[in-house]
């Protein structure tokens, strides 16, 4: 049994208390368990009100204390909390009338007076105990925060967290909820005098267990484990002349960062979003500057280096890798033995000409959920890049395939094609010797890699980490394969989808 770690913050008024719980609903989540201990009147309830505003971005939401109605539950933009208050409670067998028992599952619960059902109470949890102290001034409370179990891990990451937030200068910061991404990284900003800027937590682990020769997914695949990558990064490419946010404080050890914040303009507009296409137009500038370039393979970070990954065959095969193990199944479709064993050889031996072409820096995921339109600059650095922590060494039609093949958004063909061609013509211009055929090639088998994957990557969100919004996406993408499956170089393969592959299913209402 990990041994409870243990935590004591002084609250001084009710701004520190709605900071400490920013902070602590920056790292909890679904199957977490919170329960809140103390007097009367302690504030039992106005630590948990702080703690769902924040993560419903709300400051204004309705929390009404839970005492009458024993259970209070709110569909939050994150997950779906659970807010109860047990003081009414006089048997434990009560709790299963009121949905407490079992605890349910993907959501965060919260309960006040835990002690009239002891026995009831997981040992995975966080304990918040919260006593007055009328010495520090009449709205004081002492707040001693014990983590059991799975708990003990968090609340270590807190006391860690305001650390880095007292030594950076902003424990008094205001803590404004962000929007979180398919990773296990959130984020928050932090508003100060007339400063705004962004707080990353990005948590040390790999994405699933060890199941390939060895390695976790993200271990196999070159995806970021921990902070290190970003920060490398991030100075490589605003070297390069790129926008990306100046780094003011890092912490390496923990996966702490405070960032430069560009704000949430971005590069698409309208209901459907659609590309803003002089945005567009920027941001594959953006792509066939960089590549025009020779650029390092090692990067320096705080004093030593960091060798960016190469984007290998088998990278590349355990990726589309995702798509029989999690699409197919979920289109009743499984390959047999011998015919997945052909979708690797066929895969394999395409993949051979992008592996010999020139290499650059991939950023990755280069799309709009990702690019922040920054007009008071000039040239390519109107186009602010935030994520690139997952950057590999591979081919240059990668990234401009993520571009204009943007998995979250509908690009109309035309749009992409003239786009393709904008990159194709700035890059002629810089290399009179640069292969546009060669290139459009490279572009379709690297667009039917990337579109395989994330067929197989959105069906593993659904399944595996229960977010079937992904689902949505599955249709664009389906449409973006067929495009580059036309391609004459991928005429085998297109026989091969069309035999194998069903179409997904029209996207549920999630």
């Amino acid at each position: 049994m990990t041994e409870p770690t243990k935590l004591s913050v002084a609250l001084h008024n009710e701004t520190a208390t709605a900071q400490l719980m920013a902070d602590l609903a920056l790292l909890v989540g679904p199957g977490d368990v919170i329960t809140l201990t103390g007097d009367l009147g302690a504030g039992k309830t106005a630590a948990a009100r702080s703690l769902i505003r924040y993560l419903a971005g709300d400051e204004e939401l309705e929390v009404p204390s839970p005492t009458f109605t024993l259970v209070q539950g709110y569909e939050l933009p994150s997950f779906p909390v659970l807010h109860a208050d047990l003081y009414r409670v006089e048997d434990e067998s009560e709790l299963e009338e009121i949905g407490l028992s079992p605890l349910p599952d993907a959501t965060l619960v919260l309960i006040e007076w835990p002690e009239r059902a002891p026995s009831a109470m997981p040992q995975d949890r966080i304990d918040i105990a919260l006593t007055h102290r009328h010495a520090l001034g009449s709205n004081a409370r002492a707040a001693d925060i014990t983590g059991s179990g799975k708990g003990a891990a968090v609340v270590a990451r807190l006391k860690a967290l305001r650390e880095f937030l007292d030594t950076s200068g902003y424990m008094d910061a205001t803590r404004r909820r962000m929007a979180g991404d398919a990773s296990t990284r959130s984020y928050a900003r932090l508003l100060r005098d007339d400063e705004s800027v962004i707080l990353m937590n990005s948590p040390q682990r790999p994405d699933g267990a060890a199941l390939y020769n060895g390695k976790s997914y993200s271990a196999a695949v070159h995806l970021a484990e921990n902070v290190t990558p970003f920060v490398a990064v991030d100075e490589g490419l605003r070297a390069q002349g790129l926008s990306a946010p100046a780094i003011h404080h890092f912490d390496l050890d923990h996966g702490f960062l405070i960032s430069e914040d560009f704000g949430s303009e971005g590069v698409i507009e309208g209901d459907p979003p659609r590309p803003i296409v002089e945005r567009y137009e920027v941001a594959t500038d953006v792509l066939a500057a960089l590549h025009g370039k020779t650029l390092p393979e090692t990067l320096p970070l705080d004093g030593q280096t960091y060798a960016i990954p190469v984007f290998d065959i088998e990278a590349m095969l355990i990726e589309i890798g995702l798509m029989p193990e999690w699409y197919l199944p979920d289109r009743n479709a499984a390959l047999s033995e011998a015919t997945r064993a052909e979708f690797s050889a066929m895969w394999r031996e395409l993949l051979k000409k992008p592996l010999a072409a020139p290499r650059t820096w991939i950023i990755r995921d280069y799309h709009s959920p990702n690019l922040i339109w920054l007009g008071n600059r000039t040239g390519i650095a109107r186009v602010g890049v935030i994520d690139f922590q997952d950057a590999v060494l591979g081919p240059q039609s990668y990234d401009v395939v993520s571009l204009l093949q943007d998995a979250r958004i509908d690009v109309p063909e035309n749009i992409e094609l003239t786009l393709l061609s904008r990159y194709i013509k700035a890059r002629r211009a810089a290399d009179a010797g640069f292969d546009a055929a060669g290139f459009a090639e490279l572009y379709a088998i690297m667009s039917a890699q990337r579109n395989t994957r994330l067929l197989g990557t959105f069906a593993r969100l659904n399944r595996r980490d229960g977010k079937p919004h992904y689902l949505r996406h599955q249709p664009r993408i389906w449409t973006y394969l067929q495009r580059s499956l036309a391609h004459p170089a991928l005429g085998a393969l297109r026989d091969w989808y069309l035999a194998n592959v069903p179409p997904p299913q029209s996207p549920p209402h999630v």
